[in-house]
């Protein structure tokens, strides 16, 4: 009686053990989803933070095409940017661009017959550049404007 008491004893502290052992592995799995579920949401807050933090860098600015100092205008066209954007790398990018060491020649086919005549100049915020586009950085709302006209 003593065998099949110790075998019944033996035998439940086994299940008891197994039993103990399956819920710790449970609530391991349950950690690891928990775990899991938290680096999804954590994962979805960095993406939507990177998100914001791109839409709060999108900018747009005005760009004007113009001749003779402003009398005739060409085109305007709103272009969104990213702040600190260089100004040569956004025209190139949306207009027909030519140009010599950041220097424009040509924007969507206008180039001077005469280079030492005439040409493209441009300001920002009706204030003369005083670098050269490839070199000018973007900033929010921003009026350029490019003017085709003979040097005076």
């Amino acid at each position: 009686m003593r065998k099949l008491n110790f075998w019944i004893v033996s035998i439940l502290f086994t299940f008891a053990i197994l039993a103990g052992c399956g819920d710790q592995n449970n609530g391991n799995g349950n950690n690891n989803e928990n775990h899991n579920a938290n680096n999804d949401v954590n994962n979805t807050s960095e993406v939507e933070n990177n998100e914001t933090e791109q839409n709060e860098n999108e900018a747009v600015i005005v760009v004007t095409l113009s001749k003779d100092d402003g009398e005739e205008t060409i085109s305007e066209e709103e272009i969104a940017i990213d702040e600190g954007d260089i100004l040569l790398d956004v025209m190139t990018e949306h207009f027909d661009i030519e140009h010599d060491d950041g220097f424009i020649t040509s924007i969507n086919g206008i180039k001077a017959d005469d280079p030492n005549a005439e040409g493209w100049l441009y300001s920002v915020d009706d204030e003369m550049a005083t670098v050269g586009a490839a070199e000018y950085e973007l900033s929010a709302d921003e009026k350029v404007r490019f003017d085709f006209q003979k040097w005076n």
